[in-house]
């Protein structure tokens, strides 16, 4: 009898199904089915048609590779102080990061002038990314099962926005992360890909109608601003970026 290797819909059932009951994925049976960043695409708008709605997006823009996006899931989305119980999350990992609330519908972004036009139609506020995954050996884990696996979104703890936040200068920011009692940030900080609003920019010029597109009410962030530490429970999260606020998120036993 012949055995049908998997494809990219059989890792697509997978994570909806670890997402439904908490198992997780045996990524390494599916490694060879993602051919490229277009099948991750497609398995996130699998799960996101099962397990939707989606109310946030993260992107990612780093040297020499293209620029990634995935979904956040709205019941995943938090306003700080957000409380993380026991059996939320398998794994805790930290991210603080500049993000964009959409707060008026953005223009085509094919129209002139798109960035200027788009700069009144967001709020920028500080967020809390934390970082889990579906996939059982995440050290183990490709790039492109992690970009499936919604680039590892576990949950998102957004501050208070800013609207009036356009004099600021997005390429460097001043930002203090404490974990539990450890400071692991505090002083200048550097959004990946130079500039966190340049990074939203090409986020919304790419993102069309994957995943139900951009709408008013999401947020995207924009990636961390203090790599990727781990964390224990019990433990928490506080994080402050100047001009834009403080977030945070416990994580009691």
């Amino acid at each position: 009898m012949t055995v049908r290797n998997p494809d990219w819909t059989d890792l697509a059932d997978a994570l909806i199904a670890a997402r439904r009951t908490s198992e997780p994925v045996d990524g390494a049976r599916f490694e060879a089915a993602l051919r490229s960043e277009a099948d991750c695409y497609a398995v996130q708008t699998r799960v996101a048609e099962a397990l939707g709605p989606v109310g946030a997006f993260k992107t990612a823009r780093k040297p020499d590779q293209p620029q990634i996006i995935a979904p956040i899931f709205a019941r995943d989305v938090h306003r700080s102080p957000a409380s993380f119980g026991p059996g939320a999350l398998r794994r805790i990992g930290v991210e603080l990061e500049v993000g964009f609330l959409v707060i008026a519908p953005l223009p085509d972004p094919g129209v002139h002038a798109f960035a200027a036009r788009t700069r009144d139609r967001v709020a920028a506020v500080a967020v809390l990314e934390i970082v889990d995954t579906r996939l059982a050996d995440l050290d183990g884990a490709g790039r492109l099962l992690r970009l499936a696996d919604n680039q590892l979104n576990g949950a998102l703890v957004i501050g208070e926005p800013r609207a009036d936040w356009h004099d600021l200068d997005l390429a460097t920011v001043t930002a203090k992360l404490t974990l539990g009692d450890e400071t692991v940030l505090n002083g200048p900080a550097f959004p990946p890909g130079g500039n966190a609003w340049e990074t939203f920019l090409g986020f919304a010029r790419m993102v069309a109608t994957h995943c139900g597109g951009l709408r008013k009410g999401q947020v995207v962030i924009t990636g961390s601003l203090n790599g990727l530490p781990f964390i224990d429970r019990p433990s928490s999260a506080r994080g402050a970026i100047e001009a834009l606020g403080r977030v945070e998120a416990v994580f009691p036993d």
